[in-house]
């Protein structure tokens, strides 16, 4: 059995996403070559990589999940329904959860995904209302450390239009990374919002907001990039969901893309969710829960996807795999298939402001090699044989096994021309 992580210096033989066949180099946590195959040399025999039939890629990242929530709906047994019946049946859980059990299903989801290929993982965290508000906070905290060598996880307090202003800026001085909220679930949508940027501006971090998750209703997003535009330009902001923009009008829509154009802001599309979650008051033509993809990528905006929610009430479904993601965005957001492999990867790391990633000299070493014959093939099948690269060191590698008993089958005819 391999020993987990090693560091790697070399990959043999890999298959580029356009399709050439290359060796790649690698120096620490950088990639410093990439060679035509058989080019490439090594450190060590045990620092290399023979991935012939494999494809290398950019590591996904996920930028936008909820750890503390993955993998409840069995506890909980949830109605099947829209947000607002997820909201209700996840408040009611949450009373009797610990630091603990929290801590043990989000592990467990985590290094799901980084079976999977994810590197990097935003998570939001709840900050519950009650007693020991921050049991979330502590337990992704735990986490996190725990994790730190194979993975990155960034962290974003979720707090609702009910959470105290002390209660986020107490999660910020236990370690959370940036702001985050919903605000188009509060009675005035505009004042949380204003109320969560201005404690993120004053504690100088960046800001994650769920974001217009509905089909309907006045946008918030023009206000929001607004207000943050003349922010520094090392902080990270981004925009969640963003559902109502795939319903606007084009002109109204072309006014939003003007506002998040200038301030720069990501935005991240949760396809899995989002299409579970939204359309269930439509029973005949049911929109999409999508945001408006096309138009944002034409326009230049920075676009990330991610899967959001994993086996919770917001979505009883999801494998834990970007791949996923990525198939969901060629079927029902009729993107490319570079185009959505690139929201999952490139288009996540930029905006969750992560280094240039991939097979590309004086990039990152987080690589992701799939057993396949191409992109295509990647996202189509999904293969779960895989070799996961996090800072230049093999973090997981997966491969299964099939048995088929075989069939007589008879000699193919020959079809004439």
């Amino acid at each position: 059995m391999t020993t987990l992580p090693r560091q790697i210096s070399l990959l043999q033989n890999v298959q580029l996403a356009d399709g050439s066949r290359r060796d790649v180099e690698i120096l620490g946590d950088t990639v410093v070559a990439v060679l035509p195959a058989g080019e490439g040399s090594a450190e060590s025999a045990d620092a290399t990589l023979d991935l012939d039939g494999f494809v290398l890629l950019t590591a996904p990242a996920e930028p936008h999940a909820h750890l503390d929530k993955a993998l409840s709906w069995d506890l909980i047994n949830p109605p099947m329904g829209d947000l607002g019946l997820a909201i209700a049946s996840w408040r009611d859980y949450s009373a009797v959860m610990t630091v603990e059990s929290i801590a043990d299903r989000a592990r467990r989801q985590a290094l799901a995904m980084l079976a999977n290929g994810i590197t990097a993982i935003r998570c939001h965290v709840d900050i519950l209302v009650g007693d020991e508000p921050l049991r979330g906070v502590q337990a992704l905290l735990q986490v996190r450390d725990e994790l730190r060598e194979l993975m990155d996880i960034e962290l974003v307090a979720l707090a609702g239009p009910d959470v105290p202003d002390d209660r986020i800026e107490m999660a910020i001085d236990l370690g959370i990374d940036l702001v985050g909220g919903a605000p188009h679930l509060a009675t005035d949508p505009i004042a949380d919002l204003t109320r969560l940027l201005a404690i993120a501006n004053r504690r100088g971090v960046g800001v994650d907001i769920h974001t217009d998750e509905a089909l309907e209703g006045e946008p918030t997003i023009i206000e929001f990039a607004r207000i943050v535009r003349n922010w520094p330009k090392d902080r990270s902001i981004s925009a969640g969901h963003c559902v109502r923009l795939g319903t606007l009008e084009p002109s109204e829509l072309a006014e939003v893309i003007t506002e998040v154009l200038a301030s720069d802001m990501g935005i991240i599309s949760l396809p899995i969710t989002n299409l579970y979650l939204q359309g269930w008051e439509h029973p005949v033509s049911t929109p999409r829960g999508l945001t408006a993809l096309r138009a944002l990528i034409t326009a230049g905006v920075r676009v990330a996807a991610g899967a959001d929610n994993v086996r919770d009430p917001f979505n009883p479904v999801g494998r834990s795999d970007a791949l996923e993601t990525a198939s969901l965005l060629v079927t029902a957001g009729h993107l490319t298939l570079d185009e959505a492999y690139s929201l999952v990867s490139d288009g996540a790391r930029s905006v969750m402001a992560l280094p240039v990633a991939g097979p590309v000299p004086g990039a990152r070493a987080e690589l992701l090699a799939v057993r396949a014959t191409g992109l295509a093939d990647v996202i189509a099948n999904g293969s779960p044989d895989r070799f996961v690269i996090h800072a230049g060191r093999l973090v997981a590698h997966s491969e299964v096994r099939s048995f088929i008993a075989a069939p007589s089958i008879p000699t193919p005819i020959h079809e004439k021309r």
